[in-house]
């Protein structure tokens, strides 16, 4: 198991497909940090679908209002197009390579969109730099991410089963 060093900049997101350790970087991307928290810290993301599965490429999660099936407004047709009840949030665009277990912010076109939607890197994909908020690194169980189901949408998509900020779990 990966050392976690500081439990309240680190993640523990129970899938479908097992546990996944993610390493956060509040000095790359501080307010991208700070939302990703504060929607754990809600349970937002807990039950919320992987839509958007991309072999070679990477896995987007996060729609807290359409990809979450344990909510009345689940909408599986409509999953990665929401975000959250919160604003925007203004681009924090690094010199982060964009590897593999690299966590993002998905965006629409406009580079100040990033909202709760995320996804995370299977591969090298470095023209995502520079272009993208890189908020924090896969640690442990990069292997779970790599058994998620693919597809655009994808059919009986895996899930977060939970979300959770390292130092609120006992």
């Amino acid at each position: 198991m990966a050392e976690i060093k500081d439990r309240e900049n680190a993640l523990i997101m129970e899938t479908t497909k097992g546990k996944v350790v993610i390493e956060l970087f509040p000095d790359l991307a501080p307010g991208h940090v700070g939302r990703i928290k504060e929607l754990a810290r809600e349970g937002a993301y807990d039950g919320v679908v992987f839509h958007r599965v991309i072999d070679g490429f990477m896995a987007q999660t996060g729609d807290v209002k359409f990809g979450n099936s344990s909510k009345p407004s689940f909408a599986p047709s409509r999953a990665g197009t929401g975000g959250s009840d919160k604003p925007d949030l203004k681009a924090e665009f690094s010199n982060a390579n964009h590897g593999r277990g690299t966590c993002s912010m998905a965006r629409s076109q406009n580079p100040n969109s990033a909202n709760s939607q995320f996804f995370i890197c299977f591969d090298d994909a470095a023209f995502l730099n520079r272009q993208y908020t890189v908020w924090g690194q896969v640690i442990e169980g990069m292997d779970n991410v790599d058994k998620i189901k693919r597809g655009e949408p994808v059919p009986d998509p895996d899930k977060i089963v939970s979300l959770k900020v390292a130092a609120d779990v006992k």
